[in-house]
């Protein structure tokens, strides 16, 4: 398995078929999808699993992570966050925030990210906010 940045379009099918697989492909767009860093995980040259980050000076926002159900559990969703925390870590990002489903708060809790603020939904999907305070290696 490879990690790279990828550009936004490219996120587009994952983020799709994943997350929102009823809903028109615009509807996985964000707005600031020009400003983010965009990463791929490719398994024998497929893009299996992408991560969408934002970063507004020492906060940084995971949005749209998307793994296909037939790679979900074999840890390439692990690979690519810890690849995204390093890179943060090494341009001085002090805090890590994503809108986690309710579902995957054990996944982020593995990341020592806690969840904070209340439940709130999308659609029907519960979420909370979680985060991670980051420590620079300098």
């Amino acid at each position: 398995m490879k990690i790279e940045l990828i550009t936004a379009e490219q996120t587009l099918p994952v983020r799709h078929r994943v997350l929102w697989p009823d809903k028109p492909v615009d509807f996985c767009r964000v707005p600031e999808d020009d400003a983010g860093l965009h990463y791929g995980a490719f398994c024998d040259e497929k893009l299996v699993c992408v991560a969408s980050v934002f970063i507004d000076g020492q906060k940084a926002r995971l949005r749209k992570f998307a793994t296909l159900p037939e790679y979900q559990g074999k840890g390439v969703g692990t690979q690519i966050i810890e690849r995204i925390l390093s890179d943060l870590q090494t341009h001085n990002v002090a805090c890590f925030w994503c809108d986690a489903r309710e579902s995957a708060s054990g996944f982020y809790h593995r990341f020592s990210m806690e969840p904070f603020g209340e439940r709130f939904y999308k659609g029907n999907v519960p979420y909370f906010k979680m985060a991670v305070e980051l420590v620079s290696s300098r």
